[in-house]
């Protein structure tokens, strides 16, 4: 036996993976497990899951993985703040502690979390770990990939292509002309987080117009015809500041950034769908250039670019390739996984096997609990239960509650691997209903009203309902299509002249679009999850018996969690989320709680410990 476990840490997303004779065996973000949204510290939990789940110790270890390379990553760093001295100072004095301390000195960190282990430990490039977890697990033979992030060691770019058991990258694009930083950059202007709110600015570009493009393009970024790119440093900031857009910057898009949480105006909306539409033209070019110079017909993606789901819909419409794989946790979190695998398939020359399918099981790589632990659980709170030991009998129940209009928090089997929520830890709602949206939304997510939600639809009738080629899936939520013309809804002229004029962004994605109103964005485009008996067996029964009591074979989607929170990862965080929240039902595996019921079953004492440590961001 050989193990090998890959580890990613100290930026953003740490995460850990353990290969098991090549097969995947665990994989976790460490958030999950400390509650704190991205959490970059060292996987001590993360890794402590992984071996539990193999049922070894460290000392079983054959090798252990990191994702990129510490030294060079800080050569980097120094160059960057010698070209710009004596500017950037005060972010110099701020990193510096951290790496001095702890970045540096990897092998100390992973001796002492990790005892017993006298594995070899050995560094990947960040780039190529991203590349391994993208066409390794992947279901091609061959492929060629494409990965893009803010930055690795130098790397922000790269390309080239895998066969069999080997992948090569031949090109890249230098820090500092990062794709993902100039996107960063908008999302910092624009008022969200760096690291976690790109997707924010992605569910607001359809509320503008792309007004902006062409400031973008003249000014910030050079495309060449093969998809490189020159950044314009004039009017950034991220090289030798604590901000990522300069005064230039700032006056030539009207004003400083928006402060979060005050009112989101129609020029951040405008600026929105600008660096969106940029982004995605370079993403579409360098596909094309990449499929010209590898002659593969199908495409592989990672780093946290790739999380960019609008953008992968229009390279698999738009673009020549007849297919692509993107992996689940596109981020440095997957990174963890590619480094593993890599050791395993490229440097112990490792065969790999195809089989028609991907070997990322589902992304449901995470912890389980049995029915008896549940039971355990909901005893020790009070709460009188029984088993729906008939699975056929729990789903009936279910869909007679989203019939109802109620929200369902869904809590099964393996948690998922990634960003998304795919059917293990999730809350589920009925698309049909136009309160749906607001409801999730305002009284269970408790966030920004204009954010979309994603449809779980059986991958046989997911043509059906959206413009996805049979030939297609999507079962990881990173494909943004358009909702098929036969169920969009026309829209009234007052309608129109809301979505167009109305600054309350609530009550233009309140406007009815299509027979699910509650899935279907502004530009009728919906985040598609494609769900299989295969990967997923139990929700997509729930799916079925939805389809068959309503003739609508999808559901809303969104992950187990609150705004702030990482989704939920045991039980205790799954009942804490539930009561804190108006969500309607609780499905713990087995059994049903229903909020009606909580209140006169359970431990009032424990009800209140439990509300005490929920905390909303």
């Amino acid at each position: 036996m050989t193990a090998i476990l890959g580890i990613s840490a100290f930026y953003h997303d740490s995460a850990a993976a353990l290969v098991v004779d090549g097969e995947i065996v665990a994989a976790a973000q460490e958030e999950r497990f400390t509650r704190k949204k991205h959490d970059p510290g060292f996987p001590v939990q993360a890794i402590a899951y992984c071996l539990e789940e193999a049922g070894i110790d460290a000392s079983r270890l054959d090798y252990v993985a990191f994702y990129d390379k510490p030294f060079t990553k800080f050569d980097r760093l120094l160059e960057t703040y010698l070209a710009y001295a004596p500017a950037g100072l005060r972010s110099f004095s701020l990193a510096m502690p951290l790496w001095l301390k702890e970045k540096l000195h990897l092998r100390r960190i992973v001796r002492t979390h990790l005892k017993g282990c006298r594995a070899p430990l050995l560094f990947m490039d960040h780039h190529e770990s991203h590349a391994a977890s993208a066409f390794f697990p992947s279901p091609f033979d061959e492929a060629a990939i494409l990965t893009l992030d803010g930055v690795g060691e130098w790397s922000t770019t790269t390309y080239g292509a895998g066969t069999g058991n080997r992948l090569q990258l031949t090109h890249h694009v230098s820090f500092p002309h990062s794709l993902g930083l100039l996107y960063s950059a908008f999302t910092y202007y624009c008022g969200f987080k760096v690291n976690s709110g790109e997707y924010k600015l992605m569910g607001l570009a359809p509320y503008g117009r792309p007004d902006y493009a062409d400031a973008i393009r003249t000014h910030l970024i050079d495309v060449k015809k093969d998809g490189s790119f020159w950044l314009n440093m004039d009017y950034l900031n991220y090289c030798q500041g604590l901000t990522m857009t300069g005064p230039r910057f700032h006056a030539l898009f009207g004003g400083v950034p928006r402060v979060p949480e005050l009112p989101i105006e129609q020029r951040h909306m405008d600026l929105a769908a600008s660096i969106q539409q940029v982004t995605e033209d370079v993403i579409l070019r360098m596909a094309c250039h990449v499929h010209d110079q590898t002659k593969m017909t199908q495409l592989v993606l990672a780093g946290g670019v790739a999380l960019n789901c609008v953008a992968n819909g229009r390279v698999l419409r738009e673009g020549p390739f007849d297919n692509l794989w993107i992996q689940p946790a596109a981020g440095d979190a997957g990174g963890a996984l590619g480094a593993a695998l890599f050791v395993w398939h490229q440097l112990l020359e490792q065969p790999r096997v195809v089989s028609g399918h991907d070997r990322q099981h589902g992304s449901l790589l995470g912890p389980r609990f049995s029915s008896e632990r549940v039971a355990a659980f909901l005893a020790e709170l009070g709460h009188t239960t029984r088993r729906w030991a008939d699975e056929s009998k729990l789903l009936n129940h279910v869909v007679d509650q989203l019939e109802a209009g109620r929200i369902i928090g869904w809590f099964q089997d393996r948690m998922e691997f990634g960003p998304r929520a795919l059917g293990a830890r999730s809350i589920l709602g009925d698309p049909r209903s136009p309160r749906t949206q607001s409801t999730m939304n305002l009284r269970i997510k408790f966030r920004e009203s204009f954010r979309p939600f994603a449809p779980a639809v059986l991958s046989e009738h997911a043509h059906e309902w959206f413009d996805l080629d049979s030939r297609h899936e999507s079962p990881y939520m990173l494909l943004v299509t358009p909702v098929a013309e036969v169920r969009r809804v026309p829209l009234s002229k007052a309608d129109e002249h809301t979505m167009s004029t109305d600054p309350d962004l609530r009550r233009r994605v309140n406007i009815m679009r299509s027979t699910v109103p509650a899935i279907t964005h502004l530009d009728y485009s919906a985040r598609v999850q494609t769900v299989d008996r295969l990967r997923n067996p139990r929700f997509h029964a729930l799916l079925e018996a939805f389809y068959r009591r309503t003739d609508c074979p999808l559901v809303v989607n969104t992950s187990f969690n609150v705004r702030g929170e990482p989704i939920v990862c045991s039980l205790d965080d799954a009942y804490r989320c539930f009561l804190a929240t108006e969500m309607d039902l609780l499905v713990l595996g087995d059994y049903v709680l229903d909020k009606e019921d909580v209140g006169q079953s359970m431990n009032a004492g424990k009800r209140e410990e439990h509300l005490a440590q929920f905390q909303l961001d």
